[in-house]
């Protein structure tokens, strides 16, 4: 009988996918790969959906909980850990939970996404209805992100599920749902592939969206970047100049004055103020950096 979901099938033109050389393996990644951002773009309007409802609750407070095994989890885990240095949210603000716990971030843990309860457990004591959880699962049908998602929607929250195949359980399961069909992998049923790749893409849609959208960037600036090594430091000098037009003397000086806030260093030099000046019309703002620069061109 023939697996109904795509991802565990195999591609009749890769059967004898060992004897090939090495561009012909790259060269059908490679067309398989292309197939991707056309499977994301069919689903954009789902996409689109469930960041609104997220924007909504981190509008509130709320946080954002990606919820995953194996190949799914880490991708939702590399998602979230990128949100700090980039957007210069706290660690609590998107967070990334993979069955099996820490460890499964570098080790498989494989039948650690059977464990339905776990899931549920993992969520229950952190998730308030505050906020949102997005579930990951290539196949649409792992107990463990079901068993989350269930818990979610008790609590409250707003849930969604990401998955590659059609009419799945996590679909079923989840308030709002994103099935991405990429179909089969040229590997049959490694989902690290090109469901990997489509899972990156909304992940990727739906944080810097919503960031976006909560004021942690102007124009197409990361005014909210941490500046936490060498090459970041020399961005956010970058970004200053970019957007006031002064040196990158005066800017590096505005950098050190404003504690390496790159948002409190442009205000300074966009409205003459004092740092203290820029962080309190940032706090009374809500951190929305356009709301700030509006409110100090108001005074």
């Amino acid at each position: 009988m023939k697996n109904k979901r795509t991802t565990e099938q195999g591609l009749e033109q890769t059967e004898l996918l060992d004897t090939y050389e090495v561009k012909e393996i790259i060269n059908l990644m490679n067309r398989e790969d292309k197939t991707v951002a056309y499977a994301v773009q069919k689903v954009l309007p789902f996409i689109e959906e469930v960041i609104q409802k997220v924007v909504e609750k981190m509008q509130n407070g709320g946080r954002l909980y990606y919820v995953g095994a194996g190949s799914s989890g880490r991708m939702g885990i590399l998602d979230a850990s990128e949100c700090p240095p980039t957007f210069g949210v706290d660690a609590d603000v998107v967070v990334g939970i993979i069955a099996g716990g820490d460890q499964a971030i570098r080790w498989a843990i494989e039948d650690a996404e059977d464990d339905k309860n776990a899931g549920k457990q993992d969520v229950q004591h952190q998730i308030t209805e505050k906020d949102a959880l997005v579930g990951i699962t290539a196949s649409g049908i792992t107990p463990y992100v079901i068993g989350a998602v269930e818990a979610a929607n008790e609590i409250g929250a707003v849930t969604a599920g990401i998955s590659c195949n059609q009419d799945t359980l996590l679909g079923q399961t989840a308030q709002h749902k994103i099935e991405i069909h990429t179909g089969a992998e040229i590997l049959t049923g490694s989902t690290r592939l090109k469901a990997g790749t489509a899972q990156k893409m909304v992940l990727n849609m739906i944080t810097t969206t919503t960031m976006i959208k909560l004021g942690k960037v102007y124009g197409n600036q990361m005014v909210n970047m941490q500046a936490t090594n060498e090459k970041l430091r020399l961005r956010a000098v970058q970004i200053v100049t970019s957007i006031t037009d002064v040196s990158k003397q005066e800017a590096q000086a505005m950098l050190n004055e404003a504690k390496g806030d790159a948002r409190a260093a442009i205000l300074m030099i966009m409205y003459q103020v004092s740092e203290q000046t820029a962080t309190d019309a940032l706090t009374s703002s809500g951190g929305h950096f356009r709301n700030a620069v509006d409110r100090l061109a108001k005074e």
